[in-house]
């Protein structure tokens, strides 16, 4: 096929159909009165092959797909500069061109002949860009995710690991400090271990002393006085001059019974019925107890005993001299006083014990035992007053209390309601206790002396003959 151009060339066909190639050959330029107007769609295409793209595939634009577009354009240009071909000194017949010569008829019916195809191509070629176009636009995305992913995968493996090392690093100290931890306590098992050891040594030792001791004959460790009296002051006028244990049987007495005898240089013998000097013995006792005695007779006299409200009784009971009751009291300063009572005299069991004297003799602690007014009540003094009382226990109450004055004060005494002299009362290190702490004045307490909120350190009921009292 030829067509005529108004820019001086003719494209000539070589081939049959649209897929032959066009040559330019020259042709003899037509004025515009020979030009007839046809109007043929154009469309803008890109290029493409002959068949679609797969997803993935790569697209090449060779040279025949190039010279086969432009030929394309120039064809339709061509069409319309329309050239009539009829005109032509020559005319090549041509039976694609229908019946006539190669006119501007002929051409056009040539071309809306193939033009529907031409379209086809066209759309073919459009919806192949686009899906080339949607491929790439995908392949771009792919390409920023993987590289978003990529960097996210970075950061977050580097966060994991961050997050690993500070998990690994906590691990470490956890475990650091109970290392430490089992550290010190095998150090403390150690010391423990240790002291243990030092008294298995210690235990070791003393276990031998033992066998050597038990290995030995067995003897008597209290040194007792071998002369006896029916009473200290007896045992003195017989000769002994040194303080002791001794045994004594007074007339009323149904055996001999060991106590303490005090001798001085005036070879006065005073027979010691109680001592209190460090709370080493509990005087909250019943009544048997009270009765027959308790705590520690030492030849020392550096323990405490109550020597037994019988006893008592029987080195009072029968005497052709009155007896004398001596109270001996040292503070916690170190202050010694004194308070004797004549003719003193412990009535059987049958009467509960009772105390009576005859009067006070004097001493400088005062007469506790003659009541005490603390200002509460006009009978005050009557109701502290302890000649005539009966002895009173936890477990025996005798006392002129609504209550039990022994069980409220822990202690066995001649209780009124309740007392100005308690010498049996509660211990207290360093004197002084206050009624919040105790309840009640239950400490060992002398009120003409001291408030009945101070309990004193030392203490002695100790009797002698009247005849004696006096040194000299």
């Amino acid at each position: 096929m030829t067509a005529s151009l108004s820019h001086g060339f003719v494209l000539t066909q070589r081939g049959g159909g649209m897929g032959g190639l066009f040559t330019h050959e020259p042709f003899i330029k037509h004025s515009t009165q020979d030009l007839v107007q046809i109007n043929i769609p154009l469309r803008t295409v890109a290029l493409h092959s002959q068949q679609s793209p797969s997803p993935g595939s790569h697209i090449s634009m060779g040279p025949s797909i190039l010279h086969a577009t432009v030929g394309l354009l120039f064809l339709l240009h061509s069409a319309s500069a329309q050239v009539r071909g009829d005109s032509l000194a020559t005319c090549n017949m041509n039976d694609g061109f229908g019946k006539y010569c190669p006119t501007t008829c002929g051409v056009a019916d040539y071309l809306f002949r193939y033009l529907p195809a031409i379209s086809r191509d066209l759309e073919s070629m459009e919806k192949d860009l686009e899906l080339i176009a949607n491929l790439t636009t995908d392949a771009e995305e792919k390409v920023v995710y993987m590289k978003d992913s990529t960097t996210a995968a970075q950061k977050s493996q580097s966060e994991g690991y961050i997050k690993k090392s500070v998990n690994m690093l906590d691990d470490v100290l956890r475990f650091e400090k109970t290392i430490f931890a089992q550290e010190q306590q095998i150090l403390e098992l150690q010391n423990v271990l240790s002291s243990n050891q030092r008294k298995m040594v210690e235990l070791d030792k003393l276990s031998s002393q033992l066998k050597q001791k038990c290995q030995e004959p067995c003897k008597d460790s209290v040194d007792i006085q071998t002369t006896t009296g029916t009473d200290c002051q007896d045992i003195a006028n017989k000769g002994a001059t040194t303080s002791g244990l001794y045994y004594v049987r007074p007339a009323a007495a149904t055996e001999q019974f060991l106590v303490y005898c005090e001798i001085d240089e005036y070879r006065r013998g005073f027979t010691v019925i109680q001592r209190r000097r460090d709370g080493s013995v509990d005087f909250n006792k019943n009544w048997n107890q009270y009765k027959n005695g308790f705590g520690y007779l030492s030849p020392d006299d550096t323990t405490e005993f109550w020597l037994g409200n019988e006893k008592t009784h029987w080195l009072t009971a029968v005497s052709t001299v009155p007896t004398v009751l001596r109270i001996e009291l040292v503070d916690w300063e170190g202050n010694k006083r004194y308070a004797d009572y004549n003719m003193f005299v412990l009535s059987p069991e049958i009467d509960m014990f009772r105390l009576t004297y005859g009067y006070y003799m004097g001493g400088d602690a005062g007469d506790a035992f003659g009541g005490f007014d603390f200002g509460e009540d006009p009978s005050d003094k009557f109701y502290t007053m302890h000649n005539g009382q009966q002895f009173s226990t936890s477990d025996k109450d005798n006392d002129k209390y609504d209550g039990n004055c022994a069980l409220q004060d822990g202690s066995g005494w001649w209780m009124n309601r309740c007392h100005a002299a308690h010498l049996n009362g509660k211990y207290y290190q360093g004197g002084t206790y206050t009624a919040k702490d105790a309840g009640f004045d239950n400490g060992i307490i002398w009120v003409t002396w001291h408030n009945r909120f101070y309990s004193l350190k030392e203490t002695t009921m100790k009797l002698i003959p009247m005849t004696r009292i006096a040194a000299g």
